[in-house]
């Protein structure tokens, strides 16, 4: 109940401001029939749409399908079910909870202040995070409310995840087949957008794409999707990552290490025992070295080359990009039991030159820390916006911003920390290590905002107090977000460019597993 009174309480306030005042329509139609929302306060949100067939059945590990007619309305006034994970992942990782889980899960989410098909508002498309093995649109902590009382139709997604939505066993995909199930959701989905937005007050040519972590990858493998091209405008990728997509022939292996722990004949078991084996079974092997997260596979229609490729090539959709990452992005490595140190050690000789990089002052595990956080985010998201500058606008940042209540507590900004903040709903996520201060709700009232005006400008600068110039290629500028805001000049450059080169040299931001 705490969550429903924030929200309406928070919207009410935007609204006020904005002006929405008219009666909204409750009953909607779209692809598949009618539904019907509920009111929250000057907002009108819709939830549990189905954009898709369920992928169960024959289905399974195939391409996404339309959704079957319904008759009479159906209610889309709370979360439907999140897809297969293992839902302990999400509460551990700050994602709260996920559950119900079930196979059945192709559903969106749509918030929107003005539905009428005429507002014409801009469009906000959020992709979770989670590894693309956990994670849900559904969760209080993507509320799109409050982007959506600042008065964009903001849309959240649930997509195939883990052995159900990456896959490649032998039997089930023959050479060419898609391998990418949930990448094919995510495209789907913003089909589905594209065709019926409208009905909500929405402009199917004004879409922004934006996730964090794995939803960051995912907006980066949108970007370079043929299969995308043309479905959205501009997207925001906090904290994608520069580990590499798989080869087919990983995951070819990795299937069949999942029939083996199925007890089915590894690669020899046949597509009709893998699809008839239960749902739930799939999640046991979402774990760290059980299956491809955090990663894509490269080879199919969805991502025939790898992102970094693509993106050298200037194969990329030409449309805006914000990017950047958090001041303590390292802390993922920790979460999902990876040894920031193996990754240091994988550096080779460079390692040695590196507490030339870093202040003199750290320990060893916190220089480890901060290198996996570099290798992994910083670095990666300057190589992708130094290729994209020379095609489109593009905006770097790095957030620094840590909330009162947990300062102290916490080295930096942890990954995922900064999503309350980007979509508002921070005074409600019980992350700030008490209530909203002063200062947590003026940082939350500057990021958000940004990312407001981007969707419905292409700038994230127009009502900003500080200028946020663009990155290029002559020079690298972000904006970083901490205390205030300030633009910084060749931002952490010795570093990034030393990291940038080892790591081109060492193909580690290639295929290669």
């Amino acid at each position: 109940m705490k969550w429903f009174a924030w929200g309406v309480a928070t919207v009410l306030s935007f609204a006020t401001t904005i002006g929405f005042a008219a009666p909204l329509p409750l009953e909607v139609g779209v692809e598949g029939g009618r539904i019907a929302g509920r009111l929250d306060g000057p907002l009108a949100t819709f939830q549990g749409i189905r954009y898709a067939a369920p992928p169960v059945g024959d289905l399974r590990w195939r391409a996404t399908q339309p959704v079957t007619p319904w008759q009479g309305v159906q209610p889309a006034q709370t979360p439907a079910a999140a897809c297969i994970q293992k839902p302990e992942m999400s509460i551990d990782n700050g994602g709260g909870d996920v559950r119900p889980i079930a196979e059945d899960c192709l559903f969106l989410n749509v918030w929107t202040p003005a539905a009428d098909p005429g507002a014409k508002l801009p469009v906000m498309v959020w992709i979770h995070g989670g590894a693309l093995v956990f994670g849900s649109g559904g969760t209080p902590i993507y509320s799109g409310a409050p982007l959506a009382a600042r008065g964009a139709v903001v849309v959240s997604i649930n997509y195939r995840m883990g052995a159900l939505g990456f896959f490649a066993h032998p039997s089930v995909v023959k050479p060419g087949d898609d391998v990418n199930f949930g990448l094919l959701d995510q495209i789907a989905a913003l089909r589905w957008v594209k065709r019926n937005i409208a009905a909500f007050g929405g402009d199917p040519g004004n879409v922004t794409i934006f996730g964090q972590s794995a939803g960051g990858q995912s907006v980066l493998a949108l970007f370079v999707s043929p299969l995308a091209q043309g479905l959205f405008q501009k997207g925001i990728a906090q904290s994608p990552y520069g580990i590499p997509s798989h080869t087919l022939a990983k995951a070819r292996t990795t299937a069949a290490n999942v029939a083996t722990g199925l007890k089915l004949d590894g690669a020899k078991a046949s597509s009709a025992d893998l699809r008839a084996a239960p749902a739930e079974a799939f999640a046991a092997f979402d774990g760290p070295g059980e299956s491809l997260a955090p990663s894509f596979i490269v080879g199919d229609r969805a991502l025939p080359r790898p992102i970094l490729a693509s993106f050298q090539n200037g194969t990329e959709a030409q449309v805006p990009l914000i990017i950047g990452n958090t001041s303590d992005d390292g802390s993922v490595a920790v979460a999902f039991g990876m040894d920031p140190a193996a990754l240091v050690k994988k550096l080779g000789a460079a390692r040695i030159a590196l507490k030339s990089l870093y202040p003199s002052e750290l320990t060893d595990a916190q220089l480890n820390r901060e290198t996996a956080r570099d290798v992994a985010f910083t670095a990666f998201a300057r190589r992708i916006a130094y290729l994209h500058t020379a095609r489109a606008p593009t905006w770097r940042y790095y957030y620094s911003y840590v909330g009162e209540g947990v300062r102290g507590k916490q080295t930096g900004v942890p990954h995922g920390a900064d999503v309350p903040y980007t979509m508002g709903t921070a005074a409600g996520c019980e992350c700030l290590g008490g209530p909203a201060t002063a200062q947590d709700r003026a940082a939350v009232q500057r990021v958000s905002q940004r990312w407001f005006d981007f969707a419905a400008s292409g700038t994230p600068v127009p009502r900003a107090a500080e200028a946020w110039p663009r990155d290029s290629q002559r020079e690298a500028r972000l904006l970083e977000f901490g205390e205030t805001d300030a633009v910084r000049a060749d931002f952490m450059k010795r570093r990034l460019n030393t990291f940038i080169g080892v790591l081109n040299l060492a193909g580690m931001f290639s295929p290669t597993k």
